[in-house]
């Protein structure tokens, strides 16, 4: 029971500081539309991020590193906990970890790399001015993560190439995300209608990251689908009621990225054999929040005393 609350703690906190940037602009397109549909959203489109996006993409992940499975076992295998269906997703765990650990890992050091940013540490303006490297150095990554995979099990290998490209899939559709953001801020032509469907498309793909990242803290469905539940409700009532004050909180998304960047590393690890403490994914993602928490409100205290 302990590691369970462990565990949903972990996801919960997870899922909420890995979706401030959805959040953010979910709040910024909602101030243009009417409060009905505002309510609309809010409502049909939490039933949408919890049941469908994060409801069935658990599943499917898990789905496609069991290929020997079909779908109806791997649902039955989350309500009844047949033991042979639960000694293949073991078995398939350091495939599932390694793909989503690769994937995690690139999503931070893109951030690291190449996002416009508020700078914690002074190490992370100098990353940035230097952007070129992330190609080379992601790719270098890559090669020796390909070559270890292969001495074990090629699979391995493939898992994190399906992982990279992942990434850059994703990747592509949240900077256009970002090119259309002022676009649905600013044209009046476009219905409310098209900008909560807009709205959802978004939220699709930056729910990726969470149900990725969920699996470093367990591979129980179940539980992935209670704390990610949690967490996108949680997102859902901050977006309406305090984004003003979230958005206050400038290192929140150096948290976020320096949390997800690290649970990929303990994923890639962990697929190469390492073992880590239930509690250990948790702990780092709590920790890291809480430092980030400090380090903006140590700034919003300064800001507050210079003006």
């Amino acid at each position: 029971m302990l590691n369970t609350l462990i565990a949903i703690l972990g996801l919960v906190v997870f899922e909420i500081i890995s979706s401030i940037d959805n959040a953010i602009v979910n709040a910024h397109v909602l101030k243009t539309l009417p409060e009905k549909y505002r309510k609309i959203f809010l409502v049909w489109g939490l039933l949408l991020a919890v049941f469908v996006v994060r409801g069935v993409l658990p599943f499917l992940i898990v789905w496609m590193v069991n290929p020997s499975l079909s779908l109806a076992e791997v649902i039955a295998f989350v309500f009844s906990g047949d033991p042979k269906i639960r000694e293949a997703v073991e078995a398939s765990k350091p495939l599932l970890l390694l793909g989503g650990g690769v994937y995690l890992f690139l999503v931070s050091l893109s951030w690291l790399f190449l996002e416009e940013k508020k700078y914690a540490f002074l190490v992370e303006g100098f990353i940035h001015r230097n952007s070129v490297w992330f190609y080379a150095i992601s790719s270098l990554c890559m090669t020796l993560v390909i070559y270890i995979a292969l001495q074990i099990n090629p699979l391995l290998a493939l898992s994190a190439s399906i992982g990279s490209t992942l990434f850059f899939i994703t990747d592509g559709f949240k900077k256009n995300a970002e090119a259309q953001e002022q676009r649905l801020l600013t044209d009046s032509s476009m219905s409310a209608w098209s900008k909560i469907l807009y709205l959802e498309v978004l939220d699709a793909s930056f729910s990726i990251d969470g149900v990725v990242g969920a699996f470093a803290f367990t591979i129980s469905v179940p539980i992935i689908l209670i704390g990610n539940g949690i967490g996108a409700f949680v997102v859902r009532e901050v977006t309406i009621r305090g984004i003003d004050l979230i958005a206050k909180f400038e290192y929140l998304k150096n948290g976020a990225m320096y949390s997800i960047g690290f649970l990929g590393i303990i994923m890639i690890l962990e697929s190469f054999g390492e073992h880590f403490p239930y509690w250990f994914a948790p702990l780092n993602t709590i920790s890291l929040l809480a430092v980030f928490l400090f380090l903006s409100w140590r700034e919003m205290k300064l800001n507050e005393k210079g003006n």
